[in-house]
């Protein structure tokens, strides 16, 4: 059985050294864009909005920062996704079909945004893909099928 200590750790370690990029982004639709960025530093009592509007800034949403999900493309979602994911620093950041939800074009700048901010934050991407062009960009691939890890 799990103790809640043992959940209680893990969700700490989750929080400090792990992010997130989720395929339908997961945004909280009453928030604005910078809200939704600066949300992870908040929820740790850390002030969150210097950050978030930077790293919207660098994604190109800096004339963004108050509209609402709602209010934004799907590429630009995807973007604040990745800026929400990247704001607290993680160590480790987990990317499910990063691109899936998003036309051809929007998807490659979405790629290229995501490997440029690794590059410059030096963290640790997993990525979650059926698309070959995008793993092909990754230094290791790691191939599954029906749940098992092939040779």
């Amino acid at each position: 059985p799990i103790h809640a200590s043992d959940e209680d750790a893990r969700a700490a370690l989750r929080a400090e050294a792990v992010g997130f990029v989720f395929q339908n982004f997961q945004l909280m639709p009453a928030m604005s864009a910078l809200d939704n960025v600066a949300l992870p530093l908040e929820l740790r009592g850390k002030p969150g909005g210097d950050a978030a509007r930077a790293l919207l800034e660098r994604v190109g949403l800096g004339q963004r920062l108050r509209h609402l999900p709602r209010q934004l493309s799907g590429g630009e979602q995807q973007r604040v996704a990745i800026a929400r994911a990247f704001v607290a620093q993680p160590r480790i950041l987990f990317a499910d079909e990063p691109t899936g939800n998003l036309d051809r074009r929007t998807g490659l700048a979405i790629e290229d945004l995501l490997f440029e901010i690794d590059a410059a934050r030096r963290t640790t991407v997993v990525i979650v893909t059926h698309d070959e062009r995008l793993a092909a960009r990754c230094d290791r691939q790691l191939r599954l099928d029906a749940g098992r890890l092939l040779p």
